[in-house]
């Protein structure tokens, strides 16, 4: 194939979408444009970066979980190889969805901690104001998600008070840059905008612990709440499988 056809190529892909969600659907039009069939080895990871115009460690990352699903194979001499047939009106929908799936689960993993850390801090250390403001941030949330309201800017709202009630500037900037990285690549994961709206009812009891200096129990709230998410994530993952 000319230069020219391969730089062609890699401009159609690239048209479907820049972000890193769309190398699932990169890599099946590239497969599909090519012919390959079960057993064909997939181009280098390097020809998928240059072709496709997405960086390595996102096209690894979407390789590996094909290879969890045994939709490939992977072989350190032998390359990725197909081990199961794929299009793009077969498994295009199932293969974003875990892709995400299995992101959002990470970045859950990294801020479990530290949420509840924070949390912990929030409730020993927050001044009279700024129990007021969590009080207020609480009551807007709920006013909204009761009225069926996209609640997502005043939770953002209600945690960022819980940070700043820490002291320590770093829980806001690091929650915040992991919180970013994933939605800069999934705005509405798995197409639910409001995933994790089973968690709102808990935001309440989570805001009178911290002003009620009860600890403890705000951090198995705090942790709660994450833990739903996952386990909201884990179901879809398992749906996918089936």
């Amino acid at each position: 194939m000319s230069e020219n056809a391969q730089q062609k190529r890699s401009k159609d892909v690239q048209e479907q979408g820049d972000e890193p969600r769309d190398v699932p659907h990169a890599l099946i039009k590239l497969i599909e444009d090519e012919g390959l069939q079960v057993g064909d080895r997939l181009p280098p990871e390097l020809e998928l970066v240059r072709r496709l115009g997405f960086g390595r460690s996102t096209i690894r990352e979407t390789l590996k979980t094909w290879e969890s699903m045994g939709v490939v194979s992977r072989n350190k001499g032998a390359g990725t190889r197909l081990t199961a047939e794929i299009g793009r009106n077969t498994l295009r929908v199932a293969l974003t969805i875990k892709h995400e799936a299995e992101s959002l689960l990470r970045m859950q993993q990294v801020r479990r901690p530290l949420e509840v850390e924070a949390v912990r801090f929030a409730t020993r250390l927050a001044t009279p104001e700024q129990r007021r403001l969590i009080k207020a941030r609480a009551a807007e949330l709920m006013a909204v998600y009761e009225a069926g309201e996209d609640w997502r800017p005043a939770d953002h709202r209600f945690h960022k008070a819980i940070h700043e009630a820490t002291g320590n500037s770093l829980f806001d900037q690091i929650i915040e840059q992991i919180m970013k990285c994933f939605h800069d690549i999934y705005e509405t994961p798995f197409g639910k905008p409001h995933l994790g709206q089973d968690t709102i009812p808990l935001h309440q009891p989570l805001a009178d612990a911290i002003i009620a200096g009860e600890e403890d129990r705000a951090a198995v709230l705090s942790a709660r709440i994450i833990d739903m998410v996952c386990e909201e994530t884990q179901k879809i993952m398992e749906e996918c499988d089936e």
